[in-house]
């Protein structure tokens, strides 16, 4: 029986093996609040994080959850404004990146390829703040072409650590990987008023960055069994499964680093993560 072969996106120019990252974007008021220091994080990323510049950009945000996995497949991407109550001026930011339709499909390819029998095309969705939000800070210009990816909140963190491994491919290829989320996230515990950190939400935040930079993944695949506090602070899964993604894309033997640490509310840890993959 042949093997299908994938095809391959031809790069547009020679890059070294990409690393993946982990982002958490917090409050969609990162988009205006220059007093949060995770803004100020993300507008040196260029500078101070990571100066390669991808042929593209792979977005996995907790912000979408489907069935089944799903690409964005659009020539150029609007902005949802997936949010409520906020201020005015937030609803009329845009961030029009072109769309990644060949990386959509490089993405659906390898994904069938890896046993998952049904991934989707959606050709009208654009980037909902999950991934403009934070590109808005790190690549202003808005001028590298962006596709996004979907979670599946009813699987588990090692079935989204096992798609990331199915995409590794793609950092070979000029693509950055990013898993869009937060390290804690539980709204109903965030306190608007006080200044200190919720006990739970460090000793979460914690555990989570000394598993990670231990080479610990498949404690991070159990975080619901290892962590402690883990269901408060996730209540829900979808923020923590993008860094599941980056960290299956990055490999098991990929070195994790603390890029970025901060809280906002007492209870909603920005701590971000880079995966330095294996050369």
């Amino acid at each position: 029986m042949m093997r299908q072969k994938i095809p391959v996106i031809a790069a547009k120019s020679r890059l070294s093996v990409m690393d993946t990252f982990f982002i958490s974007h917090g409050s969609p008021t990162l988009s205006i609040d220059e007093s949060l220091p995770a803004r100020g994080f993300l507008q040196a990323w260029q500078a101070k994080v990571f100066s390669q510049r991808p042929n593209s950009i792979l977005v996995i945000s907790a912000h979408w959850d489907t069935d089944f996995p799903s690409v964005n497949v659009v020539q150029r991407n609007d902005t949802i404004h997936d949010f409520y109550g906020f201020p005015k001026q937030m609803y009329d930011l845009k961030y029009p990146a072109p769309g990644a339709p060949e990386l959509a499909k490089r993405v659906k390819d390898l994904l069938k390829a890896s046993g998952i029998k049904h991934v989707n095309e959606d050709r009208k969705r654009g980037l909902d703040h999950g991934a403009w939000v934070p590109l808005m800070l790190m690549y202003p210009e808005a001028d590298i072409p962006v596709c996004q990816l979907s979670v599946q909140m009813h699987h588990t963190g090692t079935y989204h650590y096992n798609i990331g491994k199915a995409l590794a491919p793609l950092k070979e290829e000029g693509v950055l990987i990013i898993g869009s989320g937060s390290a804690t996230h539980n709204l109903r515990a965030l306190q608007f008023e006080s200044s200190s950190i919720s006990s739970w939400a460090l000793e979460f935040d914690n555990w989570l960055k000394d598993a990670l930079l231990e080479g610990s993944y498949e404690d991070v695949n159990h975080y619901e069994q290892k962590a402690p506090h883990a269901k408060k602070a996730h209540p829900w899964p979808e923020h923590i499964y993008p860094l599941h993604v980056a960290m299956g894309a990055a490999g098991a033997n990929a070195k994790a680093e603390l890029i970025h640490s901060s809280w906002h509310y007492g209870a909603l840890s920005y701590s971000s993560y880079r995966f330095k993959t294996s050369r």
